[in-house]
């Protein structure tokens, strides 16, 4: 590392261990929604009206529920049908993810930049958590969204920090230095702090446990392989890994290996992508 990596990692994890970094909130439609969604006698009108505050939130949700991924006979041409459509878990769930967008801009060109790539990159791995998910597993594909769109959450407040650091902003090998080294251990108090479910709360450190090896599989596995098929063919470290080592894909019952894509798979994870994005 070097010596202003080493310095700013020494105090960001000082600052985490005595609770003095600020976290990231949630946008404010996302808190309600979530809030709304945890009252068991939460109605869908109720639910609809906590959305319908936010114009361009609730546009994605109907694009969302009209797409491919949630094949719909009837076309969807309200709030009020898309919550019914997909019920009320699957829909917070789902407005929590796409209003993270909203995180994800900066002041200074160089970290808005860093953070639009962060996001895209997280969309990604969401859109092909979710179809992992669904083809693959019992589990549920909202969750494996979320899990996709939150993996690399710990990287916002050390983008937060170095615009306020210009000894940090001018030197981008340092900057990497620090996401690469503590951006897990930031996601997890994130999503403890957010007061995520449980199945997703450590999905920040765990996708990176490459030998990790639970008794079931879970959607740290799913974001797992969708982390490393996302990066394949690319000069990304992670596309070096023996994905035939991994025993995430073996959880998922896939062979890394294998020479024949199915189209249709792709197609779906490259609609999923879009949506998210």
């Amino acid at each position: 590392m070097t010596d202003l990596a080493q310095r700013v990692q020494e105090q960001l994890m000082e600052a985490i261990d005595r609770d003095q970094l600020v976290l990231p909130t949630l946008p404010e439609v996302a808190l309600r929604v979530r809030e709304a969604a945890e009252d068991p006698d939460v109605s869908i009108p109720h639910l609809v009206r906590e959305i319908s505050t936010d114009a361009a939130l609730s546009a994605r949700l109907i694009k969302v529920v009209n797409s491919p991924l949630l094949r719909t006979r009837q076309e969807i041409t309200d709030l009020g049908m898309a919550v019914n459509r997909m019920g009320i878990t699957y829909t917070a769930n789902l407005a929590t993810g796409l209003a993270m967008a909203q995180m994800f801009q900066a002041t200074t060109d160089f970290i808005d930049a860093k953070m639009r790539q962060v996001w895209s990159r997280s969309t990604e791995v969401a859109g092909i958590s979710h179809v992992l998910c669904r083809h693959y597993t019992k589990l549920k594909p909202d969750q494996a969204t979320l899990g996709g769109l939150v993996h690399l959450i710990g990287v916002l407040p050390i983008l937060s920090y170095a615009e306020e650091n210009e000894e940090l902003l001018g030197d981008e090998k340092s900057l990497d230095l620090v996401i690469e080294r503590i951006h897990p251990i930031l996601g997890d108090r994130i999503l403890q702090a957010w007061d995520f479910p449980l199945p997703l709360r450590h999905v920040p450190t765990q996708h990176l446990d490459f030998k990790r090896n639970s008794a079931e599989v879970d959607y740290a596995d799913i974001v797992q392989v969708a982390v490393l098929q996302s990066v394949a063919g690319t000069d990304h470290p992670c596309a070096s890994i023996d994905c035939a080592q991994v025993p995430a894909f073996a959880k998922l019952g896939l062979n890394p290996y294998e020479d024949e894509e199915d189209e249709d798979l792709s197609a779906e994870m490259e609609a999923a992508m879009q949506l998210l994005g």
